[in-house]
């Protein structure tokens, strides 16, 4: 319906507006605990939070180098940006769960333009194949064809940009970041459809590696199992967190810095 759409239209704009107002300012020297406290700040004006109403979707990502996703920086945090870094800036905006996930690639070193090129074709490429009805598995084979059609050379060694076989984009719903559905970026996939009223994030990642990510740090996002009901808990103090989620967040997720 129209007020959904309006919704989506306002976290998208906000979104947009921090996107711009971020490239203005931020520059190797920066801690990332500032990068992520400014443009969260920004944000929240920007989309002019109001609880569960409107504000940030989820913790803003900024994983750097082989960090391919979903780092953010814990209190005490010490790193800081460096002009030979690939960084991944990763936040959301929403209004009444309307979420908009969105992402875009930061480097000062021009060598890795090549790089950014691939990606952002294959993420432009991934859209355009978008549409009601078509394969999520043909999304991903696309996404793969003009990803590893592109090399970079660094430092006199050319490497083929592989996509990162086991992490994908997915379906978004009200109030939940990953809704069931997940967009591929390699060939091989599910030969589920895209619908109607369908939302979807498509996300892609290039990488000089192996084309594979693990689990490895700190961790940093939190979030509620979606289709858990009510669990009954004894402790006070983990009783006392919880309404602090429920009433915060809900089933968005969170961060550490958020609850400190």
């Amino acid at each position: 319906n129209e007020e959904m759409w309006s919704d989506f239209r306002q976290a998208a704009e906000a979104h947009r507006q921090v996107r711009s107002y971020i490239m203005s300012w931020i520059k190797p020297g920066m801690t990332m605990i500032d990068i992520c406290e400014k443009l969260e700040d920004c944000s929240r004006t920007l989309i002019k939070e109001d609880g569960l109403n409107a504000g940030l979707a989820f913790p803003t990502g900024c994983s750097i180098n082989h960090c391919a996703a979903h780092y953010t920086p814990n209190a005490g945090d010490p790193t800081v940006l460096r002009y030979d870094d690939v960084c991944k800036i990763d936040f959301g905006t929403h209004i009444n769960g309307r979420i908009i996930d969105c992402a875009f690639t930061i480097t000062f070193n021009p060598k890795y333009d090549r790089l950014l090129e691939a990606v952002r074709d294959a993420t432009n490429t991934g859209i355009r194949s978008a549409g009601i009805d078509v394969r999520l598995c043909d999304i991903g084979e696309i996404i793969q064809e003009v990803m590893e059609s592109y090399e970079v050379e660094l430092d006199g060694k050319t490497y083929q940009v592989k996509p990162v076989r086991n992490l994908n984009g997915h379906s978004i719903g009200q109030y939940r970041i990953h809704s069931g559905k997940t967009v591929p970026i390699v060939k091989g996939g599910e030969a589920t459809r895209m619908e109607e009223g369908d939302v979807f994030a498509i996300e892609t990642f290039g990488s000089t590696g192996r084309g594979a990510v693990h689990d490895d740090m700190d961790c940093s996002h939190y979030m509620k199992n979606f289709s858990v009901g009510h669990v009954p808990i004894r402790l006070p103090r983990a009783k006392h967190l919880l309404n602090v989620i429920n009433e915060n967040f809900g089933t968005l997720a969170f961060c550490r810095r958020w609850l400190d």
